[in-house]
């Protein structure tokens, strides 16, 4: 198994007639299943949930081109986790520092809402990201989307670990889980989110790393 979906992933059909309905929309975005970036022998895993339509889905780098890119990625510098000036585009030089990126699912859903059906069709990639991280020590997951195809991902029952913002969970075999509401622009225009409370999280996630 690979630990990213080849570009012409057949497993989800409403996913590949989304992408097909892109393609012709907007033929010079990526309109495919978005890899991860990053090293496989990093310490940070951050797990987002998908690939927005005009972020990823568009630059095909995740989290690159949107909103929620713009605070993780600064967030991500600040804390010494990435290195280099974010500028939107896949080619702007931006590179990870003992981190890597991925999402739950792979392509991008209509109205950003994968469905369980398509979280379990790619919850073998996750599960191969995660397996060939060997130096793996934090898996910081945005959002409880993300938290539950993690745990699935690692074999564990949701209900063991409750999802909760700037929560560290000891899995028990040298790693962390930590949660964090994902950095979208819903959840930063409405105060659920804000950039310090990211921070926070950020910090404690750095503490764990260099533990």
């Amino acid at each position: 198994m690979q630990t990213d979906p080849p570009l012409d992933c057949p497993l989800c059909p409403r996913l590949v007639g989304f992408r097909a309905e892109n393609a012709r929309l907007y033929p010079e975005f990526h309109n495919a299943p978005v890899a991860s970036f990053g090293r496989p022998d990093a310490r940070l895993l951050i797990v987002g949930m998908a690939p927005g339509l005009k972020g990823a889905n568009r630059t095909g780098r995740p989290f690159t081109g949107d909103y929620a890119g713009d605070l993780l990625y600064d967030t991500l510098v600040r804390f010494g986790f990435a290195r280099g000036a974010y500028d939107k585009r896949a080619d702007d030089g931006l590179s990870l520092v003992d981190c890597r990126i991925t999402n739950a699912v792979r392509c991008v859903p209509p109205q950003n809402k994968p469905v369980g059906a398509e979280v379990n069709a790619c919850r073998p990639f996750l599960t191969e990201t995660l397996a060939e991280m060997r130096r793996l020590k934090v898996i910081l997951v945005l959002g409880s989307l993300a938290h539950g195809a993690t745990l699935s991902a690692l074999g564990l029952r949701k209900s063991a670990v409750k999802f909760g913002h700037d929560c560290a969970h000891d899995l028990g075999d040298g790693r962390w889980l930590v949660g964090s509401y994902h950095c979208s622009r819903y959840n930063t225009n409405t105060g659920r989110l804000t950039e310090a409370m990211f921070h926070a999280v950020f910090a404690r996630a750095r503490d764990l790393v260099d533990g």
